[in-house]
């Protein structure tokens, strides 16, 4: 006992008793041997006997608590094994094994849901030493097959369970992850398949049946909302993409591919603070040139989206020519310009006062080669220059239309007096 040889220790035990039936000390022994290994029903069993032949003897009292706290604590892990509550498994069944420090059915147990709480290393060991003590011990060779599987080492997972099976085949535990891990393997191949040659639909589908499978293998549930969301953005559904890269990325935190894929799409949903961040994680995992570069980008798209898109205020794409630029100032110049909404309400003087400035900002810089190379490159951003600081767009008006006043023009019906005075605060 002092070895902590509680097998050998119970045979010399139930000896020692078999040869004087009387011999309280014996039947001690085999008390605390029997609840050292866990058996609970020998144990009570035991000290019956034992308090039929000196109730008073202390050790009857004091084993007696002990057996009943292990019941207590082994009542509450099934209850909350139940309820798949694997932390307060865990938790029960550490104080049952202060009760019961040799009892491998416990320590079993605790290395099974250890994997399924992912301490995948602390629940091997415990697996291998009852494996190294016992060859034949067919829970704990599952228990070892589950890390591998969980772990996506499916392989050698297969072989783990196929072991299970040859030293009991009615293992129940190992014919049901068996059958999962088959079917997830072969939904996953047939996904990768599909989705190199071009079926995407079909790729979609069979990832997401392949997700229903088993919610405890995390590794490969990561990888596998990962390919649905590369399926979601080669089909343009890019929040979609984002939510399964984020479910890949609760999964698994250091999911670089899964970072830059939710970042990419964050890029082209014009979210650049969202990928900005991304990319940060992404060279915290990886300091790649291209890593860093595709964050320099991220954050010059950030700063760049802070300004004033003027392609935008004049309705022109990013390589319009400078006709082009002229043309579209003439139309929203004459839009929004004050004199055309003289007799609007005051909220939409202002609204469209704010309108007709921008347009003006616009034009003076997009017109300007200089200003607009500053402005296509973010400099104004980087070096603290504000590139609207000088542009008047009342001058801008009537440098762009010559000596004709704004009552030169016809706004919806009525000639307007010649000439306008209007500035901005």
């Amino acid at each position: 006992m002092m070895m902590s040889k509680y097998k050998e220790a119970l045979e010399d035990a139930r000896r020692s008793v078999t040869l004087n039936p009387k011999f309280t000390k014996g039947w001690i022994r085999v008390v605390k041997c029997c609840l050292a290994l866990g058996d609970t029903s020998t144990t009570d069993n035991a000290l019956t006997r034992l308090a039929e032949l000196e109730p008073n003897n202390p050790a009857v009292a004091e084993e007696r608590k002990n057996l009943n706290i292990l019941k207590r604590h082994e009542e509450d892990v099934k209850k909350a094994y139940d309820k798949k509550d694997y932390r307060r498994v865990v938790y029960y069944l550490d104080r049952s094994l202060d009760v019961a420090p040799a009892c491998t059915r416990l320590k079993v147990l605790k290395a099974e849901c250890l994997a399924y709480l992912g301490r995948y290393q602390e629940a091997q060991e415990l697996a291998n030493d009852i494996v190294s003590a016992d060859q034949t011990n067919a829970d704990a060779i599952y228990v070892r097959g589950m890390c591998l599987y969980y772990q996506d080492n499916v392989e050698r997972a297969f072989s783990h369970f196929q072991h299970v099976l040859k030293l009991a085949p009615d293992h129940k535990k190992a014919i049901d992850i068996y059958k999962k891990a088959r079917k997830m393997k072969d939904l996953k191949e047939q996904g990768n398949e599909a989705f190199n040659s071009g079926k995407l639909a079909e790729a979609y589908s069979l990832y997401s049946e392949a997700l229903t499978i088993d919610p405890n293998n995390i590794s490969t549930n990561s990888k596998l909302y990962s390919n649905r969301a590369t399926v979601s953005y080669k089909l343009g559904r890019l929040n979609e993409a984002v939510t399964d890269c984020t479910a890949a990325l609760n999964l698994d935190s250091k999911y670089l591919k899964a970072l830059l894929r939710r970042a990419k799409c964050y890029m082209d949903l014009e979210q650049f603070e969202e990928a900005v961040q991304d990319y940060e994680k992404v060279c915290n995992l990886d300091k790649s040139r291209e890593n860093k570069r595709l964050l320099a980008d991220a954050k010059f798209a950030l700063k760049r989206s802070k300004r004033k898109d003027y392609y935008k205020i004049l309705g022109v794409e990013r390589n319009a020519s400078t006709d082009d630029i002229k043309k579209a100032y003439r139309k929203r110049a004459l839009v929004h310009h004050p004199d055309r909404h003289a007799n609007a309400s005051d909220g939409e003087k202002k609204e469209q006062e704010k309108k007709f400035k921008e347009v003006g900002e616009a034009y003076g810089i997009l017109s300007d080669p200089k200003k607009r190379a500053r402005y296509d490159n973010g400099q104004d951003m980087d070096e603290g220059f504000d590139i609207s600081n000088d542009i008047d767009p009342n001058n801008v008006f009537q440098a762009f239309f010559g000596d004709q006043s704004a009552g030169g023009f016809n706004f919806g019906g009525g000639q307007f007096p010649g000439g306008f005075t209007f500035h901005f605060q």
